[in-house]
């Protein structure tokens, strides 16, 4: 009953300590204010046409999605590469790190019990022996001790426990960031896989057609028709094509090594066939939203949140070091000089210990740490500031894009049918006798140039279709929970 009493008085002590433990010295957060403007320039460029509540829902909705669209095959390789990418596999391997990290820190505010056993055989001589003697003494104890476990009166405990949730809740949005540029990486990989396709096979093109004139004009020169020089340019193109040929090729080749490299496996051969750039449905009415928006849509700026509150957190740990600590410590069990007796009932025994430290001089070490907490704490600020702006930045740089993409496409679209036409011209030209082999050239040139850039137009508003998607936040489900619900979560047994 001794030590049932005893054990109960202590904890109840040290609940007491847990109630009292509210008081916490780190200042109140505030966040700070957005340094950007209240809306995006050409933020109507996106514009969906619905009211503001209608945006917001649908923004967040498609948002959420793994996917900005493209077709079954870029869809099939995205869910490859969320399974089998490695960077992303390491970053959710860290989330559950720092949980580790979280969860011993948490377990520091509650108090601990730990069975012990002690024995103790000490030899006293006869010089400081009561009875003149030399004496051997033994002492052997055995019960449940409670380790120092501190009142957190000031809330040291309690701000290093909010540092160590919010390190957890940051890097938990890193791996949402690294789950985003992942899908961003492969779309953008795989449509430049797609581009360097098509510009290989318009290269093909172009130069079966050079081939087809050289042949042509080797045929007129040997019949004395034509001119060494008309055979010579024409082999020159020719060879100039090839070399394109060979270079598209190469960077063919390495897309596709780019784009296992991202994936994390070999491509399928099962995988459905490519289409075209200008087949890919992707979303392109994406309504941009306000910035404030994307203060809780983008995981890079909610993480810059978090590793500021930690900050903030870390100020309230190095302002108790200028007050008090108290620690209790307890045991309660049996002890006795003969191990046969340990356990008799004349041998029970407890301890109860508590110990306080005023800090009196520390030689400057607690103004220094809280100084140096303070300052990391304005760092902290700076980087969520300049995060924001980033942010802005990008959402911005992709609205500027879209603003005018389409309109280049359409005149890269006239410009190659316009360009074909002069090289369907200047090929009948030539073979009537009317204009010279360099007229072919020339148009052959401008054609080849005109399809390749055509091709390039295409794969810069898919490019900048994913950008605006990943600079939105997209690409993860920001489902909301709440304080209850990430604690519970946090502390679940695995």
């Amino acid at each position: 009953m001794a030590l049932s009493h005893t054990l109960s008085r202590s904890l109840a002590l040290s609940a007491a300590a847990l109630v009292l433990a509210s008081c916490s010295l780190a200042p109140k957060y505030k966040r700070p204010t957005a340094p950007v403007a209240e809306a995006y320039p050409h933020a109507d460029t996106m514009s969906s046409g619905t009211g503001t509540t209608t945006a917001a829902a649908t923004l967040r909705q498609t948002l959420s999605a793994q996917t900005l669209g493209g077709d079954l095959r870029l869809n099939r390789i995205l869910a490859l590469a969320l399974e089998n990418n490695r960077d992303l596999h390491i970053t959710a391997l860290n989330v559950e790190r720092v949980r580790a990290l979280y969860r011993i820190q948490r377990a520091a505010t509650l108090p601990s019990l730990a069975a012990t056993g002690d024995a103790t055989r000490r030899q006293t001589p006869a010089a400081l022996s009561p009875s003149g003697t030399r004496s051997i003494d033994s002492t052997y104890q055995a019960g449940l001790t409670l380790p120092a476990y501190e009142l957190d009166f000031f809330g040291r405990v309690a701000s290093l426990r909010e540092a160590a949730l919010q390190q957890y809740l940051a890097s938990e949005e890193a791996h949402h960031s690294a789950h985003i540029a992942l899908i961003s990486a492969v779309s953008r990989q795989y449509f430049g896989l797609l581009a360097a396709d098509e510009q290989l096979a318009l290269a093909q093109q172009t130069l079966d057609a050079a081939e087809r004139s050289y042949a042509l004009n080797r045929q007129s020169f040997e019949a004395g028709v034509a001119s060494e020089l008309d055979l010579r340019t024409a082999e020159a193109q020719r060879e100039a094509v090839r070399a394109s040929v060979a270079q598209l090729e190469q960077s063919r080749d390495l897309a596709h090594n780019a784009l296992v490299l991202l994936v994390g496996s070999p491509l399928p051969a099962t995988l459905p066939a490519p289409g075209s750039l200008a087949t890919q449905q992707l979303i392109d009415n994406l309504p941009a939203g306000l910035p404030s928006e994307l203060l809780t849509r983008r995981p890079d700026i909610r993480a810059a949140e978090h590793s500021l509150r930690a900050a903030n957190a870390n100020i309230g740990v190095a302002r108790a070091a200028f007050f008090p600590a108290v620690r209790l410590t307890a045991f309660g069990g049996s002890a006795s000089p003969e191990l046969s007796d340990l356990f008799e009932g004349a041998s029970k025994a407890w301890t109860f210990a508590p110990n306080i430290a005023l800090p009196l001089f520390a030689g400057g070490a607690n103004r220094a740490q809280l100084d140096a907490a303070k300052l990391a704490n304005r760092i902290e600020v700076a980087n969520y500031e300049k995060t924001i702006q980033n942010a802005f930045r990008e959402v911005a740089d992709a609205l500027a894009i879209a603003k005018s993409i389409d309109i280049q496409i359409d005149a890269q679209t006239a410009r190659v049918t316009a360009a074909t036409r002069r090289y369907e011209l200047s090929e009948a030209r030539h073979k009537a006798g009317v204009d010279s082999y360099l007229t072919v050239l020339l148009a052959q040139q401008e054609l080849f140039t005109a399809q390749q850039q055509l091709v390039t137009a295409r794969l810069s508003r898919l490019n900048n279709l994913v950008s605006l998607y990943a600079a939105l936040g997209g690409g993860w489900d920001d489902t909301s929970e709440t304080a209850a619900q990430t604690t519970a979560r946090l502390t679940a047994k695995h």
